[in-house]
């Protein structure tokens, strides 16, 4: 399943502990979400692009509260 994310990335909101999450996109259009301390070998959350859309629109509603 790992092998069609490509260029993984961490989130900006990391802590320096290194305690984060990465994304990718993959080659049919989703997007993994997976743990940086799992070092690669951890499981993947996929969501469509539009699920993606939603998580980031309702994380960015909850911290404007």
């Amino acid at each position: 399943m790992t092998s069609r994310f490509t260029n993984w990335r961490k989130s900006r909101y990391s802590e320096p502990n290194g305690t984060c999450v990465e994304v990718a996109p993959s080659s049919i259009g989703t997007v993994g979400i997976r743990d940086s301390k799992a070092h690669s070998a951890g499981p993947i959350l996929e969501l469509t692009r539009h699920e993606w859309t939603n998580l980031l629109q309702t994380i960015r509603s909850v911290q404007a509260r």
